[in-house]
This record gives structure tokens, sequence and C-alpha cells, in this order.
């Protein structure tokens, strides 16, 4: 048993989890050039103009403008479908 406020990096957290698995299924989405790289984030806006919690997925397809694609809702609510209709451009 382990005791202590920090993880091994060798632990996976669930929040690693469920990036990698939304950057999976961005790689995986048809029309997504190959080679394109993507990073994945949970923002949290407290302005009452954004809609709280949001996943931001940037795309970065090789000789394209980088792209954000956002989704209203938590990071490990999100689908494969979500992801999905959120990269068609």
């Amino acid at each position: 048993m382990r005791f202590g406020l920090f993880r091994s990096r060798s632990e996976p957290t669930p929040q690693a989890d469920a990036i990698e698995r939304v950057k999976r299924w961005a790689s995986a989405t048809p029309g997504i050039a190959a080679g394109s790289a993507f990073t994945v984030n949970e923002i949290v806006c407290t302005d009452p103009a954004c809609p709280g919690t949001e996943t931001v997925i940037l795309v970065m397809e090789p000789g394209r403008k980088t792209r954000a694609c956002k989704l209203a809702k938590a990071l490990a609510e999100v689908t494969e479908q979500e992801v999905r209709e959120a990269l068609v451009p």
C-alpha cells in the first residue's frame, strides 16, 4: 500500500486515460490527414457566457492551420461519435 500525495509517473490518471482515448478517436476519424497531431484539454470557464466545462481538441494537420474543436461537456463524458462529429470540417 502506498501513501502520499503524488502518483508515480507510471500510474496513469483517469484524466490521462481519457485524453489518450480522445486522441485515438480523433486520429481514426475519416478525413483527418495521416501524421496529424492532437492536444486535448478540459477547460472550466467561470464566465457566464461560457458553457461551463468544455473539452477542447486542437487538430494540427500537416500543411494546414491548427483548428480547435469544442465539446460542451467534461472530458470523461465525451463519446467517440461526438469526437468524430466535432472534427468533420
